[in-house]
């Protein structure tokens, strides 16, 4: 996978990566929808593509939340669309014993930022041989994921990614701190969340809601300080979405953010 990463940098286009797709996989249909269009509009933006869904929401503010469609009826659609668009995919794990499942069905295994120091899961995760993307925890400094990366190298796999979201300061706000993309860079290549890192906690609903019309203005900033990636979740109707609806970018918006990006690319 870091192979297929290194070969994107290396392109006459010098693109990013992207990793997009709904926040979790609600059904077939829907994932192939959103594939398919993602797809279209990075093949014609020389940008090359990771499908992103969550088979299992295991982090979850409320007791009803919607937490998936079942753990393997979901990893089969994200196989199906793999396969069948032959792109790569990437889905998050919550336990060591879930590395050796996930593995059989994706090509990149993610791991949440609140378990970005669980050493047990990083090893489990490793020892796959999967592409492994660490999200940085929001309560760390980037300089601190150089030891989530050597638990996964000592363990074997070099194939590392780290993705920033943000670091929370008080109760009710995230911020992006640009300089974290370089200082990670030194571990591992450096994608920017551009979706998570603008959650807001409401503390009297228990819902997570964002700000999603700011999601261009951290993408843009993110590619001109030189991440190898973009990570975003996007929906053709986020306001129906299962979840985290209120993050995600609407689907018919990502090709004119994409387009901005690729000019930014170029230019720097």
């Amino acid at each position: 996978m870091l192979t297929y990463i290194s070969n994107i940098q290396h392109t006459n286009s010098g693109n990013f990566f992207l990793i997009a797709g709904p926040c979790a996989i609600e059904g077939e249909e829907m994932a192939f929808e959103i594939a398919e269009h993602i797809q279209k509009v990075c093949h014609r933006l020389e940008i090359p593509f990771i499908f992103k869904g969550s088979y299992r929401k295991a982090n979850r503010s409320r007791l009803d939340s919607f937490t998936g469609i079942g753990d393997e009826k979901a990893l089969a659609i994200l196989q199906k669309v793999g396969n069948s668009l032959s792109i790569p995919t990437v889905t998050d794990i919550h336990t060591a014993e879930e590395a050796a499942l996930a593995a059989k069905y994706v090509n990149v295994l993610q791991i949440p930022a609140f378990l970005c120091r669980q050493t047990d899961l990083l090893i489990a995760a490793a020892k796959t041989g999967k592409t492994v993307n660490i999200k940085k925890g929001q309560f760390l400094s980037a300089e601190a994921m150089q030891f989530a990366v050597q638990k996964v190298k000592e363990s074997g796999n070099n194939n590392v990614l780290l993705t920033d979201r943000g670091t929370m300061f008080g109760y009710q706000d995230i911020v992006v701190d640009m300089r974290g993309i370089p200082t990670m860079q030194n571990f591992a290549p450096v994608v920017i969340d551009v979706t998570h890192s603008l959650q807001q906690p409401n503390q009297s609903s228990g819902v997570t809601g964002g700000k999603p019309q700011l999601i261009e203005t951290i993408a843009k900033a993110g590619i001109a300080v030189g991440a190898d990636g973009i990570f975003l979740e996007t929906h053709p109707n986020p306001s129906k979405a299962k979840s985290d609806g209120a993050n995600m970018l609407q689907l018919v918006q990502l090709e004119n953010l994409l387009e901005k990006l690729v000019r930014i690319r170029k230019a720097i």
